[in-house]
């Protein structure tokens, strides 16, 4: 492979074989990132807490690093020996007992890791931040990374903590910090059915008949991305990326309506939906972050996350495109893709 050239900074061959650490490993988008890796034939040195799922991470060429990114010592014995570094690692849950949490895990986090790649002279980093960031976009606009928030207002804990550590990032990669930065939309498609794999937990639950929710009509519109298509963006940003830019990785933009109707396609079936509207939807989410509160009972949405899903987020991964050589999968057939996993993943689960 031809060496890249870049304005602000140079990798020469970027897919030979190096050796790359990796935190959020053990998540959805950090298990398939570190084996799409390991195929391109890296050494990956995986973060792991000792209590993480470590399912799927198993290669000879896979070196698990037991540790936190809260733990700086474990950050600078792992990334010994790397090359660059994929930061995913993130609480990006619903709720946190004590909301202080999203801030040290995502702010004082991302610096640790970023104080220890500096420490071993680590030559890129691609941090992974969010769509949120950039907040909804007004109805029938599309955005892109050049468009201001519309709005001072962050709806949650994980949105204003994300915020904040991207805008570190960028002021770190002004002052010649190599960092690139990529901001996922809703990501979706076959892998570990965990929180940060929402999206396919609902198209399971919808097709069993569990969620047949169409929050304020199904109508407001977000974008959704094929988890192998954010995953190869992610090396992508690594070959190709400039040093302080942000990228878009995505797909489709489409209303809930819209997504539950491929399901529907795909399936062959027809579902019973219902509406909730915006009022009675708040007074549940605020009546699940009381139990949480009171209980301890884990709450399956809080009124920021309703509020988040009332807006559109509709954006555009052109840049990426243009940029990086980004693919987009077509949504109905990431939508087949994965309602066919599902499927397979039933039948494996009810035959053992």
């Amino acid at each position: 492979m031809p060496t890249i050239h870049n304005p602000q900074s140079t990798i020469r061959n970027p897919l030979a074989p190096s050796k790359v650490f990796v935190t959020g490993s053990t998540g959805f988008i950090g298990t398939k990132l570190v084996n799409a890796l390991i195929q391109r034939g890296h050494t990956v040195h995986a973060l792991t807490r000792a209590t993480s799922n470590r399912e799927g991470l198993t290669h000879e060429r896979i070196r698990l690093v037991q540790g936190d990114i809260m733990d700086a010592e474990s950050l600078r014995k792992g990334m010994e020996g790397c090359r660059y570094v994929f930061h995913l690692a993130a609480y990006a849950k619903n709720w946190a007992k004590d909301p202080k949490i999203f801030f040290d895990q995502n702010i004082r986090g991302m610096r640790n890791v970023f104080d220890a790649a500096k420490a071993v002279g680590v030559e890129r980093i691609v941090f992974t931040s969010t769509i949120v960031t950039f907040g909804p976009t007004p109805p029938g606009v599309v955005g892109d990374e050049a468009m201001p928030r519309i709005t001072p207002r962050y709806y949650t804990e994980y949105e204003e903590s994300k915020a904040i550590a991207e805008q570190e990032a960028l002021k770190l990669a002004a002052e010649g910090f190599p960092v690139v930065i990529v901001n996922p939309t809703r990501v979706y498609g076959p892998g570990k059915l965990t929180e940060g794999n929402s999206v396919s937990l609902m198209i399971d639950m919808y097709d069993r008949g569990k969620v047949p929710v169409l929050l304020n009509g199904g109508k407001d519109v977000g974008n959704y991305a094929l988890v192998d298509d954010l995953v190869e963006g992610h090396i992508l940003a690594l070959e190709r990326g400039r040093i302080g830019e942000r990228y878009i990785l995505g797909g489709e933009n489409a209303s809930l309506k819209q997504f539950f109707q491929f399901v529907d396609e795909v399936s062959g079936k027809r579902h019973i939906q219902f509406n909730l509207p915006p009022k009675l939807a708040m007074t549940y989410g605020t009546v699940e972050k009381k139990k949480a509160e009171w209980l301890g009972i884990y709450p399956q949405i809080t009124p920021g996350w309703v509020e988040t899903f009332l807006q559109d987020w509709a954006y555009s991964c052109a840049k990426a495109e243009r940029e990086l050589g980004y693919h987009i999968t077509p949504l109905k057939e990431g939508v087949r893709r994965t309602y066919e996993w599902i499927i397979d993943e039933r039948a494996r689960q009810k035959g053992k």
